[in-house]
């Protein structure tokens, strides 16, 4: 029971530090969309799609950035051949071997996120 004091004056203190006006200078924050920024502009990096070979679960996508070629592996991403995507720095493995494709990439970036965007390359 001594805790329910404790949760209620955590309650006031949070309540009250939500309707603190911003310092001066802050950047306005735009509350209509709700917190979500657009999730493409989260990801540093984007290129466009040669091919996609899905094999679960991971989607391997040939890609072109920076008129350089680079594999990508992702959790299954509907992208097709065309696609501006944007993704994460993810992780490099050379030599890596999918047991799935029997196939050995000579470098694959792992990537934990594939956003489809319509941007132009």
């Amino acid at each position: 029971m001594k805790s329910l004091p404790v949760l209620l004056a955590l309650a006031i203190f949070s309540a009250s530090a939500a309707a603190q006006p911003l310092p001066a200078g802050h950047p306005g924050v735009d509350t209509k969309q709700g917190g979500k920024a657009a999730p493409e502009m989260q990801l540093p990096q984007k290129a466009r799609v040669i091919s996609a070979i899905d094999a679960a679960p991971y989607t391997y996508l040939e890609v072109m950035q920076n008129k350089k070629t680079l594999w990508l592996a992702a959790n299954a991403v509907p992208a097709k051949k065309g696609d501006v995507i944007r993704f994460d720095n993810g992780m490099v493995m050379t030599d890596f071997h999918s047991k799935t494709l029997n196939r050995t990439f000579p470098s694959v970036l792992f990537v934990s996120r594939v956003v489809v965007t319509k941007e132009k390359e």
